[in-house]
């Protein structure tokens, strides 16, 4: 398989890879990268375990060719806490208590995330369609839609 040096932002600081030129986004930050905080569940697009943020949209990491990602922005659950304080996402799931198992809970973060960066004062509907792409097989939803329209309250603080 042939190599490619991959040059990307990778949760704000720049990157200089070996991979695969045929490696999937996810293998790359999992097993190159080594953050392990990005899951595979499905691999095929559908559970949402994978989502990252990349260039400011949420997306399933493992239906991305790592390729495609050459200077851009990408941003993995490991990248939301800065200098040692929970993102309002994460706080807020904390709060709400609004996770089991937690292998779901970095892409239901992520794509929350997406979503508050871009509009911070969604409205319920909103929440619901942009974490509509990330199941969960152990909880219910409410929870979730309840702490991210908390954690809005904070993006709205600025």
């Amino acid at each position: 398989m042939k190599k490619i040096t991959l040059n990307f932002i990778l949760n704000e600081e720049p990157v200089s890879l070996e991979i695969d030129e045929n490696a999937r986004l996810l293998d790359v930050i999992r097993d190159v990268a080594g953050l392990t905080g990005t899951k595979e569940g499905c691999g095929v697009g559908e559970c949402g375990a994978c989502t990252v943020i990349l260039e400011g949209e949420a997306v399933d990491s493992c239906i991305v060719l790592a390729a495609s990602v050459e200077g851009k922005h990408v941003t993995t659950v490991e990248g939301l806490a800065k200098n040692g304080k929970l993102d309002p996402v994460q706080q807020a799931v904390l709060d709400h208590h609004a996770l089991q198992c937690g292998f779901c809970t970095p892409g239901f973060l992520m794509s929350a995330k997406a979503l508050l960066d871009k509009k911070p004062n969604p409205t319920r509907d909103e929440i619901k369609m942009a974490i509509a792409g990330n199941l969960c097989r152990c909880t219910g939803y409410q929870q979730l839609v309840e702490a991210f329209e908390d954690a809005a309250k904070e993006y709205q603080k600025g």
